[in-house]
């Protein structure tokens, strides 16, 4: 990838060129993934109800008698439009991430760009992790705690039970999907500033107690309103941050290994120019 790119100043208007075919390649990448998961939108669709169907046996339920409404004519079709964008931005980020490297890679040095490659790997995989915990996870969890308020019908009681419409439920899993895949980015993005010096491991250790307080807040923000929710993004978000002051003292003992480094060789070289 590298080999194609050109170290040379460029003017304004081949930057704005080169822009363009970035956002060309990018828009044409997310367009043919976006018609070919509305193809399969539909079975897309029934993945996403399998943390459902998972919380309907955890809370014992007739997996078989468990489904999703919609209530508007075109609910369903919108809905499908929805997990398609979802998909073909997902399946299309690699190309996307790879132009986004091609277009600012030209005003990196070497080292930058390879300090730069491994954040541009560890995003998405720290991404998926994130939502493959909501998947497996946190959507059953969430799911299990509101089938548990259904209401079986007594001799005072009327039966009240859990029908989610589809376009409910999609945007539900999106939210905590995006919601946890951001978070999990929390690594990265302080292990980035870390290395430029804008963070060092000891302020974000002094930080933790309003880090806590934060990340709950992010929480009550970003999921929906019930406690489960909330306290199941707080705590990943909190461990997650304590990664970050791990990442953190990992980059500056590697600077100031290389700060020994190099005043070694500065010492060797004057030590050579004096004989």
């Amino acid at each position: 990838m590298s080999g194609d790119i050109e170290d040379k100043p460029q003017p304004l208007i081949e930057h704005l060129m080169e822009l363009r075919t970035r956002l060309i390649w990018s828009i044409g990448a997310f367009f043919v993934a976006f018609i070919a998961c509305f193809f399969f939108a539909k079975h897309l669709f029934n993945y996403l109800v399998i943390p459902y169907k998972t919380a309907v046996q955890w809370a014992h339920l007739d997996v078989e008698k468990a489904q999703l409404i919609y209530t508007a004519p075109q609910e369903f079709f919108f809905t499908q439009v929805k997990v398609a964008m979802f998909g073909g931005l997902v399946v299309a980020f690699p190309i996307i991430a790879a132009q986004v490297y091609k277009f600012v890679a030209p005003g990196l040095y070497k080292n930058e760009r390879q300090a730069f490659l491994p954040f541009l790997i560890a995003s998405p995989v720290l991404f998926l992790m994130g939502a493959a915990l909501v998947y497996f996870f946190f959507t059953p969890m969430v799911m299990w705690f509101f089938l548990s308020m259904q209401q079986a019908p007594g001799h005072d009681e009327v039966a009240i039970s859990l029908m989610p419409k589809v376009s409910e439920y999609l945007s539900l899993i999106m939210t905590l999907v995006f919601s946890f895949g951001l978070v999990f980015q929390l690594p990265v993005i302080t292990t980035l500033l870390a290395r430029v010096g804008l963070l060092t491991s000891q302020w974000l250790a002094e930080k933790r107690k309003f880090a806590i307080v934060l990340a709950f807040i992010v929480a009550a923000v970003l999921t929906p309103p019930d406690p489960m929710s909330q306290i199941g993004l707080a705590i990943p978000t909190i461990l997650l941050y304590e990664i970050s002051i791990h990442a953190a003292r990992l980059v500056e003992r590697q600077r100031a290994r290389q700060a020994v480094e190099k005043d070694t060789e500065s010492a060797d070289v004057a030590k050579t120019d004096s004989v």
